[in-house]
């Protein structure tokens, strides 16, 4: 079975192995974050539907899980905002009805979470992963482009009252972009925001693969530590690169689509794909130099190193 919604598993440097399940198109979003790996937003809304059917997204998930070995987190991201899918409640009900045993997570800019339906919609995930990137509209603005309606007041009160009700974890990620919200003033303003949620952990993130302007860097671990070191009275973690692949081999009959899915929502390099695969280099390498030359996909540089994407996609 070919699937259409769904991803990997990925090696997360948050959740271990993560099956991903795209609840909305590329890239239906209610931001449009300068540092997105997906790309630019091609639908900026704050309007909730159906975007991707929940029956079509259920038959595609027993057909893996009945076939599969079972992934470490099913995780509800991808390609878009996963909580703008009006049935997200749904899905999460669904697992939890059929497949108990594997946690959920969602991973949400949570930009939505001051609408009471959408909190509790995504009461019963295990993990809620929301991010905060900005003390103030301004700032807001230049690194999320967030739709006109959406303001950091009404972000950080959604934040907060989902906290208030949610028994799962909460983790809120901080993205630092240098130049962006990484100054003194910045941070200050973020820390008494974050002591206002009061979430598990706060796990300080950066660039790792190509945003969607490129003058955009990563901070330096020495910068991410400073930055944790004024946040001390939270639980901090600066995220780390992805954890070896373990447990799961993708069967090479499959390895085409695995590559071929996973490349049409964010660039990889070969390293990403070998984690993600469980294959090494070599193997690998004929499987991509095959899609090079029948023109599928195409290397670019980063700082990081030569990356691939679908040919076409920027």
């Amino acid at each position: 079975m070919k699937y259409e919604h769904l991803f990997g598993p990925v090696p997360s440097r948050r959740l271990g192995m993560s099956l991903g399940i795209d609840l909305v198109p590329k890239k239906v979003c209610s931001l449009d974050c300068v540092y997105c790996e997906v790309g630019q937003t091609t639908l900026h809304t704050t309007i909730r539907k159906e975007y991707i059917l929940f029956d079509k997204i259920a038959e595609e998930l027993k057909h893996y899980l009945n076939n599969n070995a079972k992934p470490d987190f099913l995780t509800l991201t991808g390609s878009g905002e996963p909580t703008l899918n009006s049935r997200i409640g749904d899905l999460i009900s669904f697992i939890k009805q059929n497949y108990s045993e594997i946690p959920v997570a969602v991973i949400t800019n949570g930009t939505l979470l001051n609408n009471p339906k959408v909190r509790e919609e995504i009461l019963h995930a295990d993990v809620v992963l929301p991010s905060l990137d900005a003390s103030k509209d301004e700032i807001f603005k230049k690194i999320n482009s967030p739709c006109s309606s959406l303001t950091v007041k009404d972000h950080v009160e959604g934040l907060v009252k989902f906290r208030e009700s949610y028994t799962g974890k909460m983790w809120l990620e901080v993205f630092i972009l240098p130049g962006y919200n990484d100054s003194v003033e910045e941070i200050s303003r973020l820390k008494e925001m974050i002591e206002a949620i009061s979430p598990d952990a706060v796990q300080l993130n950066t660039l790792d693969r190509p945003g969607v302007i490129e003058d955009l860097y990563p901070a330096s671990h020495e910068e991410l530590i400073q930055i944790a070191t004024h946040l001390t009275s939270q639980n901090i973690e600066i995220i780390v690169n992805p954890p070896k692949k373990h447990n799961l081999t993708i069967d090479e009959r499959d390895l085409d689509s695995v590559i071929l899915s996973t490349l049409q929502r964010r660039p990889c390099t070969l390293d990403d794909l070998t984690k993600i695969t469980g294959l090494n280099e070599v193997v690998l390498s004929k499987y991509m130099v095959a899609l090079l030359e029948n023109d599928i996909i195409e290397p670019f540089q980063q700082k990081r190193g030569k990356f691939y994407r679908i040919k076409g996609i920027e």
